[in-house]
Formats: C-alpha cells, structure tokens, sequence
C-alpha cells in the first residue's frame, strides 16, 4: 500500500473515532420544562463508527510494508 494511502486512511479513522466519540457524548435532543430538563439519546450509531474509525486505524498501521 502507498503511504499517502495509508495516510489517508489512518486521517479517515482518527475523523470517524472522534466523531463516534463526540456523537456518544452530545445529547441528541434535549427538552426543558421549568426547572426540569430531560435528554434523549441513542448511542448504536456511535458505537459503529467508534469502531469502523478504530479498524481503519489499525488498518493503515498493520498493513504489509514495502
């Protein structure tokens, strides 16, 4: 594999673990009535890409060198 291509791809996995990450934390949607507040969220989506960023990580780590 070239190394701009691995570095694309390890640029590609650090962007998808991040955005994973960030998506796991921010609450989807939030509601506030009076002095109570109430969040939602659903985390599958986070998780995928948490771990579709980590693969291609690994991927543009382990990958044959030439």
């Amino acid at each position: 594999m070239s190394k701009n291509v691995k570095i694309i791809i390890l640029v590609i996995g650090v962007i998808l673990a991040v955005y994973g990450i960030y998506t796991l934390i921010a609450p989807e949607a939030s509601m506030s009535v009076g002095g109570m507040s109430v969040e939602a969220q659903d985390n599958t989506n986070s998780y995928i890409t948490i771990v579709l960023g980590i693969v291609a990580i690994a991927v543009s780590q382990f990958t044959g060198k030439k």
